[in-house]
């Protein structure tokens, strides 16, 4: 086979290293996969990273593990030089059958919450939860098919969602990530404002473009959402799919009617996660109208594969002024 292994002498620098050596350059790229997303599979699976380095392949982290990946990519790249392709379901395959995780959605990524340190690992960046609420939360998401986060501006509750909605689809456990908030203050007036459609409700998806351009580069973003991997849609778009195999937020949710919401929450497909996130304070639908977020709250809690996570000030990562603000508008209300 043209697979082989290099074994340097030890050094500070590559004793935590394994160093493997890949001939065909063409079946190297098909080995990595588009924008590296098999490795990023096969690194969220095994918990090592991987960096290319010419025709070379460099494994570090954990000796056991260094050894484990080793073998799948070996296996993997074998299959290549027979003639076969390679895609997700091969790859977890090939990983599973070291036993990794039973096959359970999101189980290796839960095997950071057991070491302590919990990190999001996204194409620009690692994102760690910075209070309790947030570690809980992102835990959920991983543990849930449909979670909820709720409480107030600047808690982090989309960037999270968004963060490992990214995580788990460069991994391979998701094939789609789709957007969603309700363009409540467009209204009937959305038809008088210039441009198309797009230009009509993309001020009101400006947040999660943000939020995803802190986790992918700029031009696999953009190619990414022409292809529609990545939609950002307004709520109303929703009506009539069914959402398969993809990670799908529903943000400023406490602006959804209670139809709507119930709408959206019958999308879920097959292989799918759903997130849902709001404020109960910033309500913005017409006064008397009910807000489909507090419906779903008291309609869905104790349901098995449904979480709710809380947020208070306290959470507040933005400007520290920012919790103040938020404990004095509270305060207000309550007196």
């Amino acid at each position: 086979m043209g697979f082989s292994a290099i074994n340097p002498p030890p050094s500070p620098d590559n004793v935590h290293e394994t160093l493997l050596e890949f001939p065909d350059n063409r079946l190297l790229i098909d080995l990595c996969g588009e924008f590296d997303r098999n490795l990023a599979q096969i690194e969220h699976k095994t918990g090592v990273q991987i960096m290319r380095r010419g025709n070379h392949l460099a494994i570090h982290g954990e000796a056991e593990a260094r050894a484990r990946t080793a073998v799948v990519l070996q296996t993997l790249y074998e299959r290549l030089e027979q003639g076969r392709q390679i895609d997700a379901g091969q790859i977890d395959g090939e990983i599973r059958m070291g036993g990794e995780d039973g096959g359970v959605p999101g189980a290796s990524q839960l095997e950071m919450f057991r070491s302590g340190r919990i990190e999001i690992r996204t194409r620009k960046k690692l994102v760690e939860p910075r209070t309790e609420a947030q570690r809980a939360y992102v835990r959920a998401l991983y543990e849930n098919e449909l979670a909820f986060g709720i409480g107030p501006a600047g808690t982090g509750k989309t960037y999270l969602a968004v963060a490992v909605g990214v995580s788990l689809f460069i991994g391979g456990q998701v094939d789609r990530i789709i957007l969603s908030r309700p363009a409540v203050e467009a209204g009937e007036r959305l038809g008088f404002l210039p441009g198309d459609m797009k230009e009509k409700v993309d001020p009101y998806m400006q947040p999660l473009y943000d939020a995803l351009g802190d986790f992918l580069p700029g031009k696999q973003l953009a190619r990414l959402i022409e292809e529609k991997r990545i939609e950002i849609a307004p709520l109303a778009f929703m009506r009539g799919r069914t959402l398969s195999n993809a990670f799908v937020v529903l943000d400023e949710a406490q602006n959804a009617t209670p139809m709507q919401m119930k709408m959206f929450l019958t999308r879920l497909g097959e292989g799918s996660r759903m997130v849902i996130t709001g404020d109960r304070t910033q309500v913005d639908l017409p006064r008397g109208a009910a807000s489909g977020l507090a419906d779903a709250e008291r309609l869905l809690r104790g349901i098995e594969h449904i979480s709710f996570s809380y947020f208070t000030p306290a959470d507040v990562v933005r400007h520290p002024l920012v919790a103040r603000i938020i404990e004095a508008y509270d305060n207000d209300a309550e007196g």
